[in-house]
């Protein structure tokens, strides 16, 4: 079967089963293209709330799905490839937060959504890469601990009066860390026009180079309002194949062609179609964690109305 084809396919059966079907923009361009919902960490979570479907798939990684399921507890949600496991939310179980708490104890704790629901609990707050910064300003306390994404702590930290305490010390996405000064620079050269937009996950010496540092709604929104017509993005692929289909009049230069999450990939429309028919795999999140996970993703979204 065709992916026209099957695409239409699941759009009927998303109809016939009252299903939303929402993406990650890291997802391959097909997936994209039948999403119901497209975009970045926040704006999937906010979306997620709202929804009156009594079926979601969700084309992201494990964490993302969670979140959704953790805010829709009287609602289906499914994730077509149970592989898709965001490798930087597995470095911060929750023992560790825990652990961090004990040594901290006037610290406020703010993860990343980018963890797992476990670890979440254990926050006070949870943030993403477009509202870190103003989740952490509109803390009271003057101590964070800050996780798992060691990158977006720094860039916290050069936006806040705040101590911020990594937690782990050297957490990471392997998508970014791959991104290298270098490299940029050289893009530069060959760019001198270009805008250069970079996600916060990047190293410290990559966003020192950017003209914006972005989530990639942010990505999203400079290049539809920016006067320039070309712009060096570094972050996965897959949003340089959203950029290109929506902006074709636009030029997009990927920091890296082959920066790619391989646990974003692994979900394709024939999965999606099979998730679609079986509702399954479905994603549950205990009760007593979801519940204190929720309490701190409804905090950010009270701290990061806008």
């Amino acid at each position: 079967m065709g992916k026209k084809e099957l695409s239409e396919k699941i759009s009927k059966l998303a109809g016939e089963k009252n299903a939303a079907i929402l993406a990650h923009n890291y997802q391959r361009p097909e997936i994209q293209q039948i999403a119901d919902y497209l975009g970045d960490s926040l704006g999937l979570a906010r979306q997620s709330s709202k929804l009156d479907t009594e079926l979601i798939v969700f084309a992201g990684v494990d964490f993302m799905a969670e979140t959704a399921a953790l805010l829709n507890p009287g609602k289906k949600v499914v994730i077509p490839d149970l592989e898709a496991q965001c490798p930087m939310a597995s470095q911060l179980p929750a023992k560790t937060v825990q652990k961090a708490k004990k040594e901290h104890p006037d610290a406020a704790v703010v993860l990343y959504v980018n963890t797992l629901a476990e670890a979440r609990a254990e926050a006070n707050v949870t943030c993403t890469s477009a509202n870190s910064v103003q989740v952490v300003n509109a803390l009271a306390e003057d101590v964070i601990l800050f996780g798992p994404d060691s990158n977006l702590a720094w860039h916290v930290k050069q936006n806040t009066d705040k101590e911020i305490i990594p937690i782990p010390k050297n957490g990471h996405c392997y998508v970014h860390k791959m991104f290298s000064a270098t490299d940029i620079e050289l893009l530069i050269e060959d760019f001198p026009k270009a805008e250069v937009l970079v996600h916060p996950e990047s190293d410290p010496e990559v966003q020192k180079l950017a003209d914006y540092i972005c989530s990639t709604s942010q990505m999203l929104r400079r290049a539809q309002e920016s006067p320039a017509d070309e712009f060096i993005i570094a972050t996965e692929i897959g949003l340089v194949h959203r950029l290109n289909r929506e902006l074709p009049n636009r030029k997009f230069i990927p920091a890296l062609s082959d920066g790619i999450c391989q646990q974003m990939k692994l979900h394709t429309l024939d999965k999606i179609y099979r998730a679609l028919i079986n509702e399954e795999p479905v994603v549950e999140v205990p009760s007593d964690i979801a519940d204190r996970a929720r309490a701190a993703t409804e905090r950010m979204f009270e701290v990061s109305k806008g």
